[in-house]
C-alpha cells in the first residue's frame, strides 16, 4: 500500500523541479517527457504529443464510467524575482501561474488510484500545453482529444491566492470571464506639428476613441451584469515635430455572459463605423475571439461542492462565490464535454497574486488536492 505522506513528499519535489525548469506554451517538451515517464512508472497507457506536448495518461479498473482530470503545464514570460531554493534557472522564464502545482498535484493523484484502484471505470489524466494566452485546450481538442478518450465528464482546478489554503470553491455557471482582444488602427493626415490644420491628427480622434470606448460598459451594459474593456497600448508617431499618419490601440474585451460578449463587440463595430463618417479619416477595427466564459455544468459543480463538503467540510467549500475577470483556456474543454472548473485555495495571509514574479505555489496544499482528486474518481467512479 502507498505510503501517502511518501507520496506528498515525492510531489513536493516534483513540482519544485518543474518550477526550477519552466518551459513555455507549446515548448513544454522536458515537463511532457517527465510527465509521461512519471505515468508509465505508475502503470498508466500513456499518449503524447497531443496538442503538440500534450500528454493523456489512461488509467482503466474494468467496467464503469469515464472521467477526465486536467492539469495545465506551462510557464510565464517573466523573470522570477523571488529567492526560493528551486528558483528558475530559465531567464526570463518562471512559473508565476501556478502551474508546477497543479502538473505535481495531478501525478500524484495518478500514482495513488492506480496503486489504489479504489474505482471500477477509466480515469483520463490530461496534462494540457500552452493554456497562457495559446489556447492549448482547443488545441488537444482539435487533435482528437475527446474522440480518442471519451469522457463523461472532465473536471480541472487552478490554485487561488484569494482563498483560504485547503479550501474549494466553486460555481454553478460562470467561475472567469471570456478574453477578447482588438486592434484599432485610426488613419488621419501627417503634417508638421507646427502646422496642424494641414493635416488629420489621428493622436486626437484615437485619443477620443479612448474615451467613447469607456462607455460602452458604463453606459450601454447593465450594471447587473459584468464586462471590462481594457485600452492596453496606445502606439503613434516616431518624430517630436511631426503630427503622424496614423495611431494604433489594442486592448482586451472580457465579459461572464455570452450574450453580453456579442454586444460589446457589436457596440465597438457601430462606434469604429460612426468614426468613419469624418472626412479624411480612417478607423479600422479587428476583433479577435479568443477564449470563452469558463462556464460550469450545473451538476458537476454540483459534484465538485458536494465532495469538498465532503472531503474537508461545510466551512472550507465555498460555492456560487464572485468569479473572476481573468480567463482560462479549460472553457474550451467545458463546450466540448460536461464538467466543472473549481479553485484550490493557496492563501495563508501572506500570498502574492498569480502572475507576479514572486509568485511561488503553495506546497502545503498539495495533499489536500492529491486527496481531493482521488475522492472526486471514488464517488463518480465507484468501485464494483
Amino acid at each position: 500500500m502507498i505510503d501517502i505522506k511518501k507520496l506528498v513528499a515525492d510531489a513536493t519535489q516534483w513540482r519544485k523541479g518543474f518550477h526550477q525548469h519552466p518551459e513555455l506554451g507549446f515548448a513544454e517538451h522536458q515537463t511532457s517527457k517527465q510527465v509521461a515517464d512519471l505515468l508509465r512508472s505508475f502503470g498508466l497507457e500513456v499518449h503524447t504529443e497531443i496538442g503538440i506536448t500534450g500528454v493523456v495518461g489512461v488509467l482503466r479498473n474494468g467496467q464503469g464510467p469515464t472521467i477526465g482530470l486536467r492539469a495545465d503545464m506551462d510557464a510565464l514570460p517573466i523573470q522570477e524575482l523571488g529567492a526560493p531554493d528551486h528558483k528558475s534557472q530559465h531567464k526570463g522564464c518562471m512559473h508565476a501561474c501556478g502551474h508546477d502545482g497543479h502538473t505535481a498535484m495531478l501525478l500524484g493523484a495518478a500514482c495513488y488510484l492506480s496503486d489504489q484502484k479504489t474505482f471500477s471505470g477509466t480515469v483520463y489524466f490530461v496534462f494540457q500545453p500552452a493554456e497562457e494566452n495559446l489556447g492549448g485546450a482547443q488545441k488537444m481538442i482539435e487533435d482528437g482529444l475527446f474522440e480518442r478518450f471519451p469522457m463523461d465528464a472532465i473536471y480541472g482546478l487552478h490554485n487561488w491566492p484569494g482563498l483560504p489554503a485547503g479550501d474549494i470553491a466553486v460555481n454553478d455557471g460562470a467561475m472567469m470571464a471570456s478574453l477578447d482582444t482588438f486592434d484599432i488602427t485610426v488613419t488621419g493626415k501627417g503634417s508638421h506639428a507646427a502646422m496642424p490644420h494641414m493635416g488629420i491628427d489621428p493622436i486626437v480622434a484615437a485619443s477620443d476613441l479612448v474615451l467613447r470606448l469607456q462607455t460602452i460598459v458604463s453606459r450601454h451594459v447593465s450594471p447587473l451584469e459584468s464586462a471590462v474593456v481594457s485600452i492596453t497600448m496606445f502606439n503613434s508617431g516616431e518624430a517630436i515635430n511631426v503630427l503622424p499618419e496614423s495611431a494604433s490601440l489594442r486592448g482586451t474585451v472580457r465579459c461572464l455572459n455570452p450574450q453580453v460578449r456579442n454586444q460589446v463587440e457589436q457596440l465597438m463595430t457601430d462606434y469604429i463605423a460612426s468614426y468613419n463618417q469624418s472626412p479624411g479619416l480612417t478607423v479600422a477595427l479587428t476583433f479577435h475571439r479568443g477564449y470563452p466564459v469558463t462556464t460550469n455544468h450545473l451538476e458537476h459543480a454540483a459534484i465538485i461542492h458536494q465532495v469538498a463538503t465532503n472531503h474537508l467540510g461545510e466551512q472550507h467549500a465555498h460555492h456560487n462565490i464572485q468569479p473572476s475577470m481573468a480567463s482560462e483556456d479549460f472553457a474550451f474543454m467545458l463546450e466540448q464535454c460536461p464538467g466543472a472548473y473549481f479553485w484550490l485555495g493557496v492563501d495563508e495571509g501572506d500570498s502574492v497574486a498569480l502572475h507576479n514574479p514572486y509568485y511561488d505555489f503553495n506546497d502545503k496544499v498539495i495533499e489536500v488536492a492529491i486527496q481531493f482528486w482521488c475522492s472526486l474518481v471514488t464517488q463518480q467512479l465507484p468501485l464494483r
